[in-house]
C-alpha cells in the first residue's frame, strides 16, 4: 500500500481546506483509512477514520462538526474536508492505512502504512 497526501496550505482562521489521500495497491474492502496530525512538540493525534468495509466513520472530539472524511472508491481516494479552521489545527496531516477491521480507528498503533504528510498552517 502506498499513500500520497496533498492539499495542505497556509490559511486564515475560519477558512477551509480539503486534503486528499490517494492510495495505490489498496482495497477499501479490506483496508481502513485514517487521518492523523502532528503538531510540533506534540504526539500524533487521530483526527478521522473511515471503514468502508464496516460502514463506519469516527472523529476526534476536537474536530467533530468541522471536519468530514469521505471516500471515492473508484479513485482509491479519501478526503478530509476541514471547515472553520483554527490555529490549533496547525499540524502536519498524514493519512494511514490498516488492514480491516481495526479496534480503534483513531489510534496510530493500528496502522501499518503511512503517507509522507502535508502541512496545514492556520493563522489567527
Amino acid at each position: 500500500v502506498q499513500l500520497v497526501e496533498s492539499g495542505g496550505n497556509f490559511v486564515r482562521a475560519g477558512e477551509s481546506l480539503r486534503l486528499s489521500c490517494v492510495a495505490s495497491e489498496f482495497n477499501f474492502g479490506t483496508h481502513d483509512i485514517g487521518w492523523f496530525r502532528q503538531a510540533p512538540g506534540k504526539e500524533r493525534e487521530g483526527v478521522a477514520w473511515i471503514s468502508e468495509a464496516d460502514n463506519l466513520i469516527d472523529y476526534a472530539d476536537s474536530v467533530k462538526g468541522r471536519f468530514t472524511i469521505s471516500s471515492d472508491i473508484p479513485k482509491n481516494a479519501v478526503y478530509l474536508q476541514m471547515n472553520n479552521l483554527k490555529p490549533s489545527d496547525t499540524a502536519v496531516y498524514y493519512c494511514a492505512a490498516a488492514v480491516a477491521p481495526v479496534k480503534n480507528g483513531l489510534a496510530s498503533r493500528e496502522y501499518k502504512w503511512w503517507g509522507q504528510g502535508t502541512q496545514v498552517t492556520v493563522s489567527s
